[in-house]
């Protein structure tokens, strides 16, 4: 009788052992303190070593402390020993691939990324995803894996910058075999046009496009091209005989593709910009009759209605153009000045608290640089009190 009360006294006790264990693993592991959790758990681990949850919980605290072998071989034991426990299998394949094994990992972080148990586990094994296939090579599935966190999570800066990698690198990718396969060829041309026009290289970019036109002389956009890489290089260095060369492209790609609004909105935009604003106006509403919701040149013709004295005019323009982009400033600006000048006193106001508040949110104005989008942004110029 007596051994086997004592048998019964050393079960009781281990089972109060392992309850404070337990509560003091979970107060460190819910204060921050993951290595004290980890030691906690292992004696815990020791003490029950058949109870699959404790494993689980100590594979998950080693996963956050980096321990990715550790963790792996406790995730591994959990599953054996209790099979139905979830997201062992997003845990293991999450350590294999923190570990390289790329291979192995892969039908485990798929399946998690498809069929996920919560947002937090399909963010985690979709981004390692994105690891995995680039490790293997499997440039494809990358892209198709980037396309879907961007879907799944559009304003999340870690995926915008994975994914943006994976984008650039495809893109690099590209063109290497484009320049293997077809390295005279029109499209390699092209790209070497555009990718020199990118890095402001003017004289290499006006080379390649009008190679491009060599071969094919009345091929669509190139002297589009062609007018804004002149374009960019008179902004740096201001020479007239780049805007002339500029707008001589950009009729010269009208003559080939009269319905190109991007050549048309640029010849009006210089226009107004040199004071031609009959030209102006004419030319922007050309762009408007056959896209009537051209943003920017909505705002375009807007300026040269208000300087020409024509702001009732202006006004349903630049309402149509703030609602197509009611992040820009300069739509906002004009709708402001048209409403002062049309005597709209409440309707100014309201148009200029909006621009303050972008102004305020973006004192640095966000529109991107002109050589960066596909045609030119309107402009501020000086602002005024209202």
């Amino acid at each position: 009788m007596l051994s086997v009360h004592c048998v019964s006294t050393n079960a009781q006790s281990n089972d109060d052992v392992a309850a404070q264990l337990a509560q003091e693993g979970r107060q460190a592991l819910a204060a921050g303190r993951n290595a004290e959790a980890q030691a906690i758990f292992e004696k815990l681990s020791n003490l029950e070593p058949s109870v699959a949850e404790i494993h689980a919980t100590l594979a998950a605290i080693c996963f956050k402390l980096k321990n990715y072998e550790e963790a792996l071989s406790e995730a591994s034991t959990a599953q054996k020993l209790k099979p139905s426990l979830p997201r062992l299998d997003s845990l293991i394949g999450l350590s294999l691939s923190e570990l390289g094994r790329f291979n192995e990992a892969l039908p485990k972080l798929e399946k998690a990324f498809k069929e996920p148990s919560d947002t937090m586990t399909q963010r985690m094994c979709g981004l390692q995803l994105l690891r995995a296939y680039t490790g293997l090579n499997r440039d494809a599935d990358a892209v198709e894996a980037a396309l879907a966190l961007n879907r799944l999570y559009p304003d999340d800066p870690e995926v915008l910058y994975h994914t943006g990698r994976i984008y650039g690198n495809y893109a690099y990718i590209t063109m290497e075999k484009l320049h293997d396969k077809a390295p005279g060829s029109i499209w390699m041309l092209q790209a070497q046009g555009e990718a020199n026009e990118s890095q402001k290289n003017y004289a290499a970019a006006i080379i390649a496009f009008n190679h491009v036109l060599v071969l094919d002389p009345n091929r669509p956009g190139i002297h589009y091209r062609l007018g804004r890489v002149y374009l960019g290089r008179y902004r740096d260095e201001q020479k007239a005989e780049d805007r002339e060369s500029a707008m001589r492209e950009f009729k010269a790609e009208l003559a080939i593709d009269p319905r190109n609004g991007n050549a048309a909105y640029e010849i009006a935009n210089q226009e107004a910009q040199t004071g031609d604003l009959d030209g102006a106006k004419a030319d922007y509403e050309k762009v408007l009759k056959i896209y009537p919701d051209f943003q920017e040149a909505l705002v375009g013709l807007a300026g040269v209605y208000l300087q020409t004295g024509k702001a009732t005019d202006a006004v349903p323009l630049l309402e149509t153009a703030t609602k197509l982009r009611p992040d820009d400033q300069v739509a906002w600006y004009r709708l402001a000045q048209a409403e002062r000048a049309a005597g709209n006193k409440m309707a100014q106001e309201s148009a200029m608290a909006e621009f303050k508040k972008l102004r305020t949110a973006s004192p640095s104005f966000p529109k991107m640089q002109a050589d960066a989008q596909e045609v030119t942004p309107q402009q501020l110029g000086t602002i005024t009190e209202q």
